[in-house]
């Protein structure tokens, strides 16, 4: 039994470093994006991927694809590190300088739009998995004009809103912010820094203040100067629970489960696994099925780096799940040994 014993003990050997990455790596996947106030990709999103209604959210997809729209969730700089003003160039805020997601950059005054308030306000993140970190709220300055490019001299330069580890509260992060009074369109910008991670995410949410939410004269994304009132901001709509669901699988940012069955794998600065894929931390890469990572993120070195956080109650059911992985391939492996110790009449 002596080739037995020690087939058996390499199986056992074999697989720990396995379930250690697999317990290790699930509970770090995070992605998000702002729904209250809706960010521009999320109410591109709603509005369809493939055939949206706005003109500015046709105008996105024209601009960078319709993928964009599926990694509604992936609007990062892996790493950050709480440097995102030095990393991220004016002009490119919505995209946090993403090649992807250069369409969000677009500058005109027809973005969908919520209507928004002066005073205490109760913010919404979707968030596509838990992780410990720090969202920042500003807010553009009067004077702000939508048909010019963002840059960071438009916003205040100091957060309205500041919150550190909120309440998750069914996959939304939800927590109190009080709006400085602003009359007509304006923006919103977050930007939620991990703890656990350089890594960083980034929303533009339009806001109209006053009674009409019209544009007042201001130039439209196309040039044309509209008239006081007559090309007031759609709504922003939300996606919803069921739109997040079916489109989950033509994601690359792998949300809502980890792995997407048709896109491969990919890594990014949130120094986490998805199912398949390798461990990461640092600068985004992806597998050979999906590309080179867009021009405007660095691509630092990948290491396999797992990034300490707090899991939630989807973390039992990957385990769970990873477990079972794992006790099959050792019952294979078991039965492997078996054979060749019979064959070696030990």
């Amino acid at each position: 039994m002596t080739v037995l014993r020690k087939a058996t003990g390499i199986a056992v050997a074999g697989v720990a470093p396995l379930a250690l990455t697999v317990f290790a790596a699930h509970p770090a996947a995070a992605h998000g994006s702002m729904t209250d106030p809706v960010s521009r990709i999320s109410a591109c999103y709603a509005e369809g991927p493939e055939s949206p209604d706005s003109a500015a959210c046709k105008a996105m997809v024209a601009a960078g694809g319709v993928q964009a729209l599926y990694d509604w969730n992936g609007v990062r700089d892996g790493a950050a590190g709480g440097q995102s003003k030095s990393r991220i160039p004016d002009g490119k805020l919505c995209s946090a300088n993403s090649e992807e997601y250069k369409g969000l950059d677009l500058a005109r005054a027809d973005w969908p739009a919520s209507k928004l308030a002066a005073g205490a306000h109760s913010f919404r993140y979707k968030a596509t998995a838990p992780h410990k970190g720090t969202f920042e709220l500003y807010i553009t300055k009067d004077g702000y004009d939508p048909s010019k490019p963002l840059k960071w001299s438009d916003l205040e330069e100091k957060p309205f809103a500041k919150v550190t580890d909120p309440e998750l509260t069914n996959g939304d992060y939800v927590f109190e912010g009080k709006v400085p009074a602003r009359s007509g369109r304006h923006l919103i910008y977050s930007i939620w820094q991990r703890s656990d991670s350089p890594e960083a995410f980034y929303t533009c949410s339009d806001v109209v203040f006053g009674k009409d939410g019209g544009n007042s004269g201001a130039a439209a994304g196309n040039g044309e100067e509209t008239r006081s009132g007559a090309a007031s901001a759609p709504a922003a709509t939300a996606p919803t629970e069921q739109q997040l669901a079916a489109g989950a699988d033509k994601s690359s940012m792998t949300h809502m489960h980890h792995g997407s069955a048709n896109q491969g794998t990919h890594t990014d600065g949130g120094a986490h696994s998805d199912a398949g894929g390798p461990a990461h931390s640092g600068e985004d890469t992806r597998a050979a099925t999906e590309g080179p990572r867009p021009a405007g993120s660095s691509g630092k070195e990948v290491t396999t780096e797992l990034a300490e956080t707090g899991g939630d109650s989807s973390t039992g059911p990957l385990a769970i799940g990873g477990a079972a992985v794992l006790a099959l391939g050792a019952s294979v492996l078991f039965a492997v040994a078996r054979r060749k110790a019979a064959r070696n009449g030990g």
